[in-house]
């Protein structure tokens, strides 16, 4: 399983519309992409415009190729996009162990 983590900073003042947005766009959108395995996202406590998505994919092709190269990649940048400050920084993750 890969983890994808995405840093995003939104506009000031945009939280509660973004909360509402990213559940929307990955519950409608990002879900329904082959090898789709869950996420969850983390608000800053002391930078509030900054939020750390995780989605588990069953491999990076699946992310990379399967999601980022096809039409639904554009449908959640529609969604998300106008609230970014500036590119997410995006960069993926092997388990090594959990409990």
């Amino acid at each position: 399983m890969i983890l994808e983590l995405a840093d995003i900073r939104i506009q000031p003042g945009q939280q509660a519309a973004f909360d509402a947005a990213i559940e929307r766009g990955v519950t409608t959108v990002i879900a329904h992409a082959k090898g789709y395995r869950g996420y969850k996202v983390n608000k800053g406590i002391e930078n509030p415009e900054r939020y750390i998505l995780q989605i588990f994919w069953d491999s990076l092709d699946d992310h990379m190729v399967g999601f980022r190269q096809s039409p639904a990649f554009a449908d959640w940048r529609a969604i998300v996009g106008p609230f970014f400050a500036g590119p997410p920084v995006v960069e993926h993750f092997d388990l090594v162990c959990k409990s």
